[in-house]
């Protein structure tokens, strides 16, 4: 498989049918594709012991990187084939202290795109819906 050749639509497709091996980063942050689609992405992610904070609750950095890696994701299914992107600007507000091994959806949906930039937003939520972050995010496009 040749990535330069694929959409970067086709590349997350990709990963969630196991074409392509998931980023290392969803084995330190146990993170899963439940829906990809043009401009949206939803994931699934389970805080365990490996991300505790000094105080024993789970650190600000999952939220934090599971957003990142959500709205970047977004970002991801806009991409012409050649293309890539960087993360500029991430904005997070924690709405309540995350569970332990308790499975959360993150999903994140493009809300502009520009030549350059693309802004996405994302919400960390439980299965019933609970608010637990939200992150605004700026990717800028890198072409090769």
């Amino acid at each position: 498989m040749n990535f330069n050749n694929m959409t970067g639509l086709e590349i997350m497709q990709a990963v969630k049918t196991g074409l392509l091996p998931p980023p290392s980063i969803a084995r330190t942050i146990p993170m899963e594709f439940v829906e990809i689609e043009h401009g949206r992405i939803v994931f699934s992610a389970i805080a365990d012991e490996r991300h505790t904070n000094p105080m024993g609750g789970v650190h600000g950095g999952f939220a934090a990187t599971v957003l990142d890696s959500v709205t970047g994701c977004a970002t991801h299914t806009l991409l012409n084939p050649g293309e890539g992107y960087g993360t500029t600007d991430l904005t997070i507000k924690m709405c309540r202290p995350m569970p332990f091994n308790k499975k959360l959806i993150a999903e994140a949906k493009v809300i502009n795109a520009g030549k350059n930039l693309v802004i996405s937003e994302g919400y960390l939520r439980d299965e019933n819906g609970r608010l637990y972050a939200y992150a605004t995010s700026t990717n800028m496009i890198i072409r090769r």
